[in-house]
């Protein structure tokens, strides 16, 4: 069984897009999906293409939403992984997890004609987990920094001018402070002394410094903290655009595709969201910040699990992961749902679809079920290093927690 997909061929690709009369655009619903699907929108929207653009969040939800198509000339565009059945002449694909669907979605955009936007592609490979510049990410660094949209400075990647406001919210980092604004405030009092919007270079430099020190010292801190804390500091600034830096913008796309897709989409698409975004992305992070630190914690051979009472388990995951788990896979479990990340390269769509099918009570060499699960009460998705599985509340965490073991 697979549910990895495959990348759209471009030639083939290309084609199909150029003679669509009407594309239905199916995203997976973290910040890499969502910037995806708003690089192709945006580009149909050039060709005057009607589109329509929705946000699954298991692979069954997508599934569902490639209806069989009114005309012959409609295309459909799956950002994610789909069930197999989807699969037609009139579906092109992005569905691989071991580079950024972003990626993806900027080389089906240029098949077509169109210019991606740089600072939206670069805030999804960053969303999806990967370095803005690195390997095939280069050419879209330079191309942003010589069209003067992208600026390297000190300081810490947050989506606001006002850095308080940005390190208090952000789901980027760890810290003892996260999530308390007040807390924050007092911390960064000393390099933070009236306007924000004043700050200079070694304003910049000395929040940096603070923030990294106050993440690694942390007493909860492993030797993650200081990696992930790294690829926070230095961040590229983006003067003329709505979100102060480009890890910023990511935090708030990843925010907003699990809380709030619509919105989402509209950022994406470049519409003047921001203010809205902003206050989603806000309550997202302090929610998740509130809940890790509330939660209790188990530890296994190769697996940190987190046990919280509410809370976006996908993002806390996610936190964890870079900065709390002594090992290198976590896993979060919530009231009828649970997310795994891992700091490791390799893809954890074997150890979901695996968990899907021991929670569900089936087992796989004799039982069926459809891949995602959906048939027999278990839906779930995987995208690049994590995993997301929704469930009967009343399943024990127990479970979970030793399906993921065998599975792993």
């Amino acid at each position: 069984m697979s549910t990895e997909g495959r990348s759209a061929e471009p030639v083939s690709a290309t084609s199909a897009l150029e003679s669509a009369g009407f594309v239905r655009l199916v995203a997976r619903a973290d910040g890499d999906g969502l910037a995806a699907s708003g690089l192709i929108a945006s580009a149909l929207a050039e060709r005057e293409t009607p589109f329509q653009v929705t946000i699954g969040r298991t692979i069954a939800e997508r599934s569902a939403r490639v209806d069989p198509p009114t005309n012959e000339d409609d295309r459909t565009i799956v950002v994610g992984a789909a069930d197999a059945a989807a699969d037609t002449d009139d579906v092109i694909r992005l569905a691989a997890t071991d580079r950024p669907a972003t990626l993806e979605a900027v080389d089906l955009v240029r098949e077509i004609g169109g210019t991606p936007d740089p600072v939206l592609a670069l805030a999804g490979v960053v969303a999806g987990g990967s370095e803005p510049g690195a390997g095939e990410s280069e050419w879209l660094l330079e191309t942003a920094i010589e069209r003067e949209l992208l600026e390297q400075r000190p300081g810490v990647a947050v989506p606001t001018s006002d850095p308080i406001d940005g390190v208090a919210h952000s789901t980027r980092l760890r810290a003892p402070w996260s999530g308390d604004i007040d807390a924050t405030r007092e911390t960064l009092s000393d390099a933070v002394d009236g306007n924000s919007d004043a700050l200079d270079t070694e304003d910049h430099r000395a929040i940096g410094s603070l923030v990294a020190l106050d993440a690694v010292g942390a007493d909860e801190a492993t030797d993650a903290t200081a990696e992930s804390i790294g690829r926070l500091l230095r961040p590229y600034a983006t003067p003329d655009h709505a979100f102060a830096t480009l890890g910023g913008f990511a935090d708030v796309l990843e925010a907003l595709a699990r809380t709030e897709p619509g919105t989402g989409t509209a950022l994406a698409m470049g519409h003047d969201v921001r203010e809205a975004a902003l206050d989603v992305w806000r309550e997202h992070g302090r929610r998740a910040h509130e809940s890790l630190s509330s939660a209790s914690t188990g530890r296994y051979d190769g697996l940190f699990v987190v046990d919280v009472d509410d809370g976006p388990v996908e993002t806390i995951a996610t936190i964890v992961a870079a900065s709390r788990s002594p090992e290198p896979v976590v896993l979060v479990v919530g009231h009828g749902e649970a997310a795994l990340a891992t700091r490791e390269a390799d893809s954890l769509g074997t150890t979901v679809e695996g968990v899907a099918r021991e929670v569900a009570g089936a087992a796989p060499e004799t039982e069926p079920v459809s891949e995602d699960g959906s048939e027999i009460g278990v839906e779930y998705d995987v995208g690049h290093r994590r995993g997301y599985l929704r469930y009967d509340p009343d399943v024990d965490d127990s479970t979970i927690i030793a399906a993921v073991r065998e599975f792993r």
